[in-house]
C-alpha cells in the first residue's frame, strides 16, 4: 500500500493503555491497567425494563436522528446536577451531549488549537487527552504538580513567558494518573489567571462523583465570571461506559462552536442511549446507585493501600487517593517502569508505566494502577506479585 498519510499522523500513537489491555483480556492476568469501571455495578435488570419503557411510549422518536445538542430533557438533569454538585450557574443550552469526555476533548482541540500552539497541563497528565490534542500539531508544557494541584507560581510564570498559549488542561478531581486533587485555593486562583490572561481552560471532570471521604469541591468553572472554562463529564463512571454518553458544558456562544464542530464529525450521539439514560434518571434513584459504586471501590482503594503498604518496598511513594479510579507509584529514580511491566506480565500481572502520562517525556520511574475493576482477592494477589517483582529489581 503506497497510501500518503496526513503529516498529522506521525504525531499520533497507539495508546500504550489500549495495547496493554489486549494482553490483559486472559482471563489469567490481572490487570490494574485500564479505568474500567466494575461491571457488577452495572444496572443490568433495570436497564432492560428502561429500554422496554423507551420503546414502547416513544420507541419512533427513541430510533431517529436527534439534534446534535442532545436529547433535551438529559441535557437539563446535566445542567441541574453541576450546579448543585459543582456550583456551576447552566441550563440545558449551557451542554452539548458527546460520545465519550473522549469526543469533547477532540473537539476542544478542534475548536481551540492551530499548529504550534501550547497547551499547559499538569505533569503528569491523562494520557489521552494528549493524544487528541497532539493531533492538532500543537506543543505541550508540562507545569510542575504536587498533590494539591498545579503550583500557581510555575503556571503564572509560564503564562507570562509564551504567547502561543491557547488552553490549560487540568483535572481537578482525582486526576488521571496520580488519583490527587486540587485544593479550593488553586482552583480559584487558576479562573483568576484565565481571565486575567484570557486563557481557555478545559477542565476535565469524569471522576468528580466517586469521592469516597472530604467533602465536595466546588469546580473550577464555579469561579469563572467571564466564561473561560470549559468543563466535560460523562455517565461512563457513574453509570455504563458501553454508552459512551458524556458532555462538554461551558458559555453558550462556545457551546454553539462545539455543535458545529461536531456536526462535521458525527452529526449526533446515539439517540436510544440518551433517552435511555434519561429515562433511568427518571425513574431510578441514582444517588443510591452511585454510593454503591463508591462503596464498593472505597474498600478497593482501602485494600489495594493496604497491600502496597505490606508488599511493597517501604522507600516506595505513592498517592492516597480520596477518591476515582486510580492510585500512583514512584519508584526510585534508577528503577524502569516499563521493565518492571514485562517481569509481572511474565507473572500474570498488568499495570501501565507513567511514562505515557508526561507528554514531554520522563516519568520512567512510575505507575499507575486502577483499583476499580478487580475483587479485593485478586487486588491482594496482584499487588504481592508486583510487590515481588520489584524487590526483585531493587536487589
Amino acid at each position: 500500500m503506497n497510501i500518503k498519510l496526513a503529516k498529522r499522523m506521525s504525531n499520533i500513537k497507539a495508546s500504550e493503555i489500549r495495547e496493554i489491555l489486549k494482553i490483559t483480556e486472559r482471563p489469567d492476568v490481572i490487570s490494574f491497567a485500564g479505568g474500567l469501571p466494575a461491571p457488577e455495578t452495572f444496572p443490568i435488570d433495570d436497564i432492560k425494563r428502561i429500554n422496554q419503557l423507551v420503546l414502547q411510549e416513544s420507541g419512533s422518536r427513541a430510533l431517529q436522528y436527534t439534534t446534535t445538542e442532545g436529547y433535551a430533557p438529559l441535557r437539563k438533569w446535566i445542567a441541574n446536577r453541576m450546579n448543585c454538585r459543582l456550583g456551576t450557574q447552566f441550563d440545558e443550552d449551557n451542554i452539548m451531549l458527546t460520545n465519550g469526555s473522549q469526543q469533547a476533548l477532540d473537539l476542544s482541540g478542534k475548536l481551540l488549537l492551530d499548529e504550534g500552539d501550547i497547551i499547559l497541563c499538569e505533569s503528569p497528565t491523562y494520557l489521552a487527552a494528549i493524544t487528541a490534542f497532539r493531533a492538532y500539531g500543537c506543543q505541550f508544557i508540562e507545569i510542575p504538580t504536587d498533590d494539591n494541584g498545579m503550583l500557581i507560581d510555575e503556571l503564572e510564570i509560564t503564562l507570562q513567558t509564551y504567547d502561543r498559549i491557547k488552553a490549560i488542561y487540568v483535572i481537578p478531581d482525582f486526576q488521571n494518573p496520580t488519583g490527587n486533587t486540587w485544593n479550593l485555593e488553586r482552583r480559584q486562583a487558576l479562573a483568576s489567571l484565565a481571565s486575567r490572561y484570557q486563557i481557555a481552560v478545559i477542565e476535565d471532570n469524569p471522576y468528580g462523583e466517586l469521592r469516597f471521604e472530604g467533602a465536595f469541591l466546588p469546580s473550577v468553572k464555579s469561579f469563572d465570571k467571564e466564561g473561560y472554562v470549559i468543563c466535560t463529564g460523562t455517565f461512563s463512571k457513574i453509570f455504563c461506559p458501553g454508552y459512551r454518553i458524556a458532555w462538554v458544558a461551558g458559555d453558550k456562544e462556545l457551546i454553539r462552536q462545539f455543535v458545529i464542530a461536531k456536526q462535521g464529525t458525527d452529526l449526533q450521539c446515539n439517540t436510544l442511549a440518551q433517552m435511555e439514560i434519561a429515562k433511568y434518571l427518571e425513574c431510578c434513584d441514582i444517588d443510591a446507585h452511585i454510593e454503591k459504586i463508591r462503596e464498593i471501590y472505597r474498600h478497593r482503594r482501602n485494600t489495594m493501600l493496604d497491600s502496597i503498604k505490606r508488599y511493597f518496598p517501604t522507600n516506595i511513594r505513592f498517592s492516597q487517593p480520596e477518591g476515582g479510579l486510580f492510585a500512583w507509584v514512584e519508584l526510585p529514580t534508577y528503577i524502569d517502569s516499563r521493565q518492571i511491566l514485562t517481569m509481572c506480565l511474565k507473572e500474570n500481572v498488568a499495570f501501565v508505566p507513567g511514562a505515557a502520562f508526561f507528554p514531554n517525556g520522563g516519568g520512567h520511574n512510575t505507575l499507575r494502577l486502577n483499583f476499580s475493576n478487580m475483587s479485593e482477592e485478586n487486588i491482594i494477589e496482584g499487588i504481592k506479585r508486583i510487590g515481588h517483582v520489584i524487590h526483585a529489581a531493587l536487589k
